[in-house]
């Protein structure tokens, strides 16, 4: 077969040179990568051979100074300068164009210190290193309060039937009141049930006194569904409000709403219906609100409140039967009141 040339085998051998060189170059780097990766102290490798030291110093040095944006007044200008423009609208003709001459100036001003290259200025660096000082020898802790239940004001509240008793006794009160006054002014009780049946039906109003003085059917059932339904609203006002006022509760509901209410109707009443109001007399209506607020707020007072369920959990409050917060064998709720 054919035989290679001394002077090709010489040249074989020369390029099989570099590759093992290659080789080598590649273990020492393998090795520089392990002899990194071992902790700090070891002296040796695992082969026991010494290890070179690592020349990766730590950066000590601190800049005396730095770089930053240089500052400015032309954005002052500016806001000045477009301030007077628009304010020559008002005063002057010269105000505007000077206004304009700053505005213009500055916009070129500020534009060259950012275009083509942002302005710098450089700041010098000083170090201080703030003293750590305490007056305290130990660190102050403060203690932790144990975790309660946040509760509602108010916690107990009247039932809805206290406040709708309240409101049918205090519209008791309030219409006795009412009809003495028919009686004392125009000898007739039937005057301030008409005239109050011209809220919502506003034919009343039109009559002559001789006929509101008269008794009539539909002003009678008109009159007596507004203020038996505005009395039992009022009433359930007061069963929420009262117990949020546990010190003086008859002082709120007999003097205090029931003048606020009236000063409001006085000052609203002439716009909503002027008819009305040159009719009604306010010396008798703030009496008659007041005898409401008394006797109603009485009524509740009297009642016996009632916890909220506050401390329930919601699928309680929802009706939810959930298991683990139902009572099984009492069906009622357990109870998480701390």
């Amino acid at each position: 077969m054919f035989r290679r040339a001394p002077h090709q085998a010489r040249a074989g051998s020369r390029k099989r040179q570099p590759r093992a060189t290659l080789s080598r170059g590649r273990g020492q780097r393998l090795r520089t990568g392990l002899v990194a990766a071992l902790p700090r102290g070891a002296t040796q490798d695992e082969e026991g051979r010494p290890l070179e030291p690592q020349n990766n110093p730590e950066r000590t040095g601190v800049a005396d100074s730095v770089e930053m944006p240089a500052s400015t007044a032309w954005p002052i200008v500016l806001a000045f300068g477009v301030a007077l423009l628009f304010t020559g609208l008002l005063t002057s003709a010269a105000v505007s164009v000077l206004g304009a001459i700053l505005a213009v100036a500055a916009s070129a001003g500020w534009f060259r210190q950012v275009l083509p290259h942002e302005a710098h200025e450089t700041v010098p660096v000083k170090l201080e290193v703030a003293p750590v000082v305490t007056a305290r020898p130990e660190v102050a802790r403060i203690p932790a309060l144990p975790e309660r239940h946040r509760a509602r004001i108010p916690i107990e509240t009247y039932p809805i039937g206290a406040g709708i008793k309240g409101g049918l006794a205090g519209s008791v009160a309030m219409a006795a009141l009412a009809m003495l006054y028919g009686v004392v002014s125009h000898h007739s009780i039937w005057y301030p049930i008409n005239l109050l049946a011209s809220v919502v039906y506003a034919q009343p109003l039109l009559l002559s006194t001789e006929r509101l003085t008269a008794f009539n059917p539909v002003l009678l059932l008109v009159a007596a569904v507004l203020h038996l339904a505005t009395s039992v609203l009022v009433g359930l006002l007061y069963g929420v409000l009262l117990p949020m006022f546990g010190r003086r509760p008859i002082l709120l509901g007999g003097f205090v709403a029931p003048i606020l209410w009236s000063g409001l109707l006085h000052t609203s009443l002439g716009i909503i219906n002027p008819l009305l109001n040159q009719r009604i007399n306010w010396t008798w209506f703030v009496i008659s609100q007041v005898a409401f607020g008394i006797v109603a707020g009485l009524v509740v007072v009297r009642q016996r409140r009632v916890r909220t369920r506050q401390f329930l959990p919601f699928a309680v409050r929802a009706g939810i039967e959930a298991p683990g917060i139902m009572d099984e064998r009492g069906g009622g709720a357990r109870k998480n009141e701390p």
